[in-house]
């Protein structure tokens, strides 16, 4: 019997389950009276008319697949292995594991007779399936391709038309062990550079022209002034390192950036944010709270950099590729242990299942032989699903896309009510912040946070209510 998933059959995972029909989901299946409620119930959660025969093939599935245990017997860890299972196909596209994942919740949580059903984490599930491209930060450095910082094909074009200058960008970039994020913004600011001038002659590019390029973004184009010094950082490099004319003389002025005060969040609003929040994000958003983690370095956490027993966490490759240990709050030790149970079991059924794979950088890979399958070299919140990995073609179960946890923290945010602009990152201003308010020294802070120099720690001092001694307002004082 053929597995379809959406509009196309796909390969039949349903041998995973027994064949003979029980007389209850039988029953189930062809009453008719059943699927109009359940068709109603896709109309009040907003699903398309279109695909509502897609919706009721789903449920109609995984309502075979359960035999003799649906709807009495059926359980949360029977949901998320069938969930498993499927999204087992990495050739299934995004878009129709969530379908499918949606049309069983839909099902599941409006039937009665299904126990605990609440506990499944449907949004694991739906949000965290997204899969990793050729151009992610975490992969893109794993090809020699010299192009991987560029997914658009105005770029691409540039960078063929400039082709002898943008490889040596890059390779000057990669051998001077520049982050992949500097050496994506260095290089689309070089070739904007480059494009504005038309140059026959790159060598004949001099301070003039790049006066010009920087008063076009000031004035022409209203850039901001930290954009504008970006640009400047990166035409500077190309002349010091490329073109090795460096801008010695060179007399523009650099703009003065602005100093904003960083958004923190109350322990209050906090709390509220975390409350809206369910299963695997409300944990990683709780560890980011909890141990001022950026957002890529939570949701590339390797299992080995978890420790148990010292209760710290080892972050690696920071920012400025540098690494620092953070303490892991005991408020999430049982939670986060009993997710890495969850997971190591997970990862055991993928390697009896021919998986099991992860990604390891090339020179990690050379150097540990099989480490790809090693329990400890798995990601800590990895993707609901196995994928393809679109730079060595390997199946793979990556970490699961950042862009499902910002957007799960910005609904949080707005179901809370909280009328601020909270970003992943606006969690470690609130770590920071909250640390001092509690009194702890400001280079303990300086240390937790990565940072390279106090000054850049100083500025969570600004949004204190003590600059030093508490301060009241002069209009508390008056009498009226």
């Amino acid at each position: 019997m053929p597995y379809f998933c959406g509009q196309k059959p796909l390969k039949c995972y349903m041998a995973n389950f027994p064949d003979r029909l029980h007389h209850d989901s039988a029953e189930i299946n062809t009453d008719e009276n059943f699927w109009k409620k359940y068709t109603q119930r896709l109309a009040a959660n907003r699903v398309s008319p279109n695909a509502h025969k897609w919706y009721r093939k789903h449920a109609q599935d995984f309502i075979s697949a359960h035999q003799d245990t649906f709807p009495h017997r059926i359980t949360p860890t029977a949901i998320s292995n069938y969930l498993e299972i499927i999204g087992r196909n990495a050739r299934l596209p995004e878009w129709q594991f969530r379908q499918l994942v949606h049309a069983i919740e839909i099902l599941a949580s409006n039937f009665p007779k299904i126990p605990l059903v609440e506990s499944v984490d449907w949004n694991h599930w739906k949000f965290n399936a997204k899969q990793l491209d050729r151009h992610h930060v975490t992969l893109a450095r794993s090809t020699d391709n010299l192009q991987a910082a560029l997914s658009n094909e105005y770029y691409l074009n540039l960078f063929d038309y400039y082709k002898d200058t943008a490889e040596a960008l890059v390779i000057n970039l990669r051998t001077r062990q520049y982050a992949f994020t500097t050496e994506k913004s260095y290089l689309h600011w070089v070739l904007r550079f480059l494009a504005f001038h038309k140059p026959i002659d790159i060598k004949s590019l001099n301070e003039t022209h790049v006066q010009a390029f920087l008063e076009h973004l000031a004035v022409t184009k209203n850039v901001s002034s930290s954009t504008q010094n970006l640009a400047l950082n990166a035409i500077v490099y190309l002349f010091k390192h490329v073109l090795k004319q460096p801008l010695e003389e060179f007399s523009f002025a650099r703009t003065k950036s602005a100093r904003r005060i960083p958004t923190v969040l109350s322990r209050k609003e906090v709390t509220s944010l975390l409350l809206n929040l369910e299963g695997t994000h409300q944990l990683m958003t709780g560890l980011m709270y909890g141990t001022g983690m950026r957002l890529m370095e939570c949701v590339r956490l390797r299992v080995m950099d978890v420790d148990f027993d010292r209760q710290n966490i080892v972050v690696r490759f920071g920012k400025g590729n540098k690494d620092r240990i953070v303490p892991l709050p005991d408020i999430y030790t049982e939670r986060l242990g009993d997710h890495l149970s969850r997971v190591r079991q997970q990862h055991q059924r993928d390697i009896k299942a021919g998986y099991g794979d992860v990604y390891i950088p090339e020179a990690l890979f050379r150097k540990f032989r099989g480490a790809g399958k090693d329990w400890s070299w798995q990601y800590v919140f990895p993707s609901s699903r196995i994928g393809t990995d679109p730079v060595s073609g390997a199946v793979r179960r990556h970490h699961l896309h950042e862009s499902a946890l910002q957007k799960q923290i910005r609904r949080a945010a707005r179901q809370a009510g909280i009328a601020k602009r909270v970003t992943s990152h606006t969690l470690r201003h609130s770590f920071a912040t909250h640390l001092l308010e509690s009194g702890t020294d400001i280079r303990t802070v300086q240390e937790l946070l990565g940072h390279a120099d106090v000054s850049t720690t100083m500025i969570y001092t600004h949004v204190l209510n003590r600059p030093g001694v508490t301060v009241s307002s002069p209009a508390d004082l008056l009498s009226l």
